[in-house]
């Protein structure tokens, strides 16, 4: 039986850990004590070693019954910032927020522990289940970096569920875009900008050129945006150097790279006007998918809804998760809602209420019959 008030406990524990991405060890060693407790050994990979952080993904396999197919639960153990000295309250009404000067971490602990509350409960019922794997990976909030290091020969499960968006629960995304980071850094040179300003070579001349050319914002399909702009050393000098960053999104991957060429196009042209030099670079950080709405994962998150009491809706995210590359690597997942609201906020919270029908969902995929 899910217990609210265990699962309420479980919450507060965990995010009152510090949890900043590439900080996760502490909250990591908080999950592995919790589910040793319940004789569940959470393995640690060494995703902290390459990414430079302090702590790997944690996966486990649950034995259960070998006539039905098994699920990937997961969730991730990183906060964005502030995500330190969080301290979470309780409400008359059940709401759960921070204090106001940090997040909630509700994103995605929440997560976190509607599935650890599910586990519980179907063992300590000795209920008979599918067989489950867990993943919970760290440094999410950073373009999926943790999960990208995972070893994914490991997974027995062609069905994933991500208990990471955000919105009431029976929500699930099936379709997500490409994001694609780029880099221009533009190469002048300095001179006196009143004494020989004809001798330099303005850098930031040519990336206000580049931009201007630039259409941002929603453009059909996908969308572009030029995030930071930096350059210059003084007033009095001609600026050397200017770096441009942005993203693409897309739903469409070639889509994304072919804007992507085009924008290497327009800042190359826009360096040399200026007699500039521009060294443009490209990083794939997500993988569009769209995962079929009349197929089986999404069968199974519509079966579990109905179990569990709950009205599901499928929608399209505009943001990466790990979906992106379980969907990549072969397998049928959604990114399904654990109840986190207004997420990289201090203004976050979840409820007591969602919560428990999180932990209910999560429980009925697991004890899926079909």
């Amino acid at each position: 039986m899910i217990r609210t008030q265990r699962l309420v406990q479980h919450f507060q524990t965990l995010v009152s850990i510090d949890n900043p991405t590439l900080h996760e060890r502490a909250l990591s060693d908080a999950l592995q004590h919790m589910y040793a407790d319940l004789g569940i050994i959470l393995h640690e990979d060494d995703a902290g070693q390459k990414i430079g952080g302090n702590a790997g993904n944690l996966y486990a396999y649950l034995p259960g019954d070998t006539s039905l197919a098994p699920v990937l639960l997961s969730a991730h153990m990183d906060a964005v910032t502030p995500a330190c000295g969080k301290k979470p309250i309780l409400h008359p009404d059940g709401r759960i927020t921070s204090d106001g000067t940090t997040v909630l971490g509700a994103d995605d602990i929440s997560g976190l522990c509607a599935i650890l509350e599910a586990v519980t409960s179907v063992l300590e019922d000795g209920r008979p289940h599918r067989p489950i794997e867990l993943l919970f990976d760290v440094a999410e909030e950073s373009y999926c970096t943790g999960i990208q290091t995972f070893d994914f020969s490991r997974l027995r499960s062609r069905t994933a569920y991500v208990f990471d968006l955000s919105g009431p629960v029976g929500g699930a995304a099936y379709q997500a875009p490409s994001i694609v980071s780029f880099r221009a850094v533009f190469t002048g040179r300095a001179a006196h900008a009143a004494f020989s300003p004809e001798e330099g070579r303005h850098a930031i001349k040519a990336a206000a050129a580049a931009i201007a050319q630039t259409d941002c914002g929603r453009l059909g399909d996908l969308t572009v945006n030029i995030g930071t702009v930096a350059g210059g050393a003084a007033d009095n000098i001609v600026p050397a150097a200017c770096t441009v960053t942005g993203e693409v999104r897309s739903f469409d991957h070639a889509q994304a790279l072919r804007k992507l060429d085009e924008l290497h196009t327009i800042f190359a042209q826009a360096a040399e006007r200026f007699g500039c030099q521009c060294a443009f670079t490209s990083e794939i950080f997500c993988r569009a998918y769209r995962v079929d709405p009349d197929g089986e994962a999404v069968r199974l998150f519509q079966d579990a809804c109905r179990a569990a009491g709950l009205e599901s809706r499928l929608t399209v995210t505009h943001g990466g998760s790990d979906n992106n590359h379980f969907c990549l690597h072969g397998l049928q997942g959604l990114v399904v809602a654990p109840g986190m609201n207004s997420c990289h906020s201090c203004q976050e919270y979840t409820s007591a209420d969602e919560l428990t029908r999180a932990a209910r969902l999560a429980e009925a995929l697991i004890l899926a019959r079909k």
